[in-house]
């Protein structure tokens, strides 16, 4: 498998604290990754780094051999980046599938009309929202706000997709639903970085985890080796367990 994604000693800091501190990871085409570590230590800050929301203090990152360190979320998604957040970010105003057309037309191929109707009612049934399109957003629950802005992302046709908690708060059939639809992206041989703190979702997704703690990289390996590794369990679970 060839490279698709490469940190190198990437670090940012606000001020006087640093939040991600001379880390490195790649990841091979193809790649299911959980990015992991306790809340805060900095997970979601390399997720803005990689697409664009943050500029990084130093270090490369590179996407397909080419350098996007620092380059504005608008000219990295077009190359085959797209995200989901924490925090939902949806176009309240907008219907169900004139979220999902946003993305269709100011993507990688700029799909008006007709064509990106029907590609947004094809991402919509991908994810489960068959049938909701012409509801407005802001009428969703938040587990369906985020399947919606999952079909954005999807919408983008993205090579690298970076998933922020999206699984988050599933009730147990839910969640098995979006483990399967995560496998599905696989099988169609999509690159995905995955932020979890549900493990048994990593454990069914994730061949390979790459762990975080204040800031730095304290583990990278199979999933079960870095979930067993002595300093991985002290992030977790302190001294007492490790």
């Amino acid at each position: 498998m060839t490279e698709i994604l490469a940190l190198s000693g990437i670090s940012k800091r606000f001020g006087g604290l640093t939040a991600v501190n001379e880390l490195s990871f790649s990841l091979k085409a193809g790649e299911v990754v959980g990015l992991l570590g306790p809340n805060g230590s900095g997970k979601t800050t390399v997720m803005n780094m990689i697409s664009g929301f943050l500029a990084p203090s130093e270090g490369l990152i590179a996407f397909k051999g080419e350098p996007i360190s620092g380059l504005p979320a608008h000219r990295i998604a077009p190359k085959g980046v797209a995200r989901t957040f924490q925090l939902v970010r949806a176009l309240p105003s907008l219907t169900v599938a004139e979220n999902v057309e946003t993305a269709l037309a100011f993507g990688r191929h700029k799909l008006w009309g007709a064509v990106a109707r029907e590609r947004a009612l094809h991402h919509l049934e991908e994810v489960g929202l068959a049938g909701r399109a012409g509801e407005k957003a802001s009428t969703l629950t938040y587990i369906d706000q985020k399947r919606m802005e999952l079909a954005r992302a999807l919408a983008a046709e993205p090579e690298l997709l970076l998933l922020d908690e999206w699984l988050a708060g599933l009730n147990p059939t839910e969640l098995l639903t979006g483990i399967d639809l995560i496998r599905s992206l696989e099988r169609r041989g999509m690159t995905i970085l995955l932020v979890e703190h549900v493990m048994d979702a990593i454990r069914a997704l994730c061949s390979r985890c790459v762990v975080m703690n204040a800031g730095r990289k304290i583990a990278d390996g199979p999933t079960f080796e870095a979930l067993r590794d002595p300093e991985v369990v002290r992030a977790y679970l302190g001294d007492d367990h490790a």
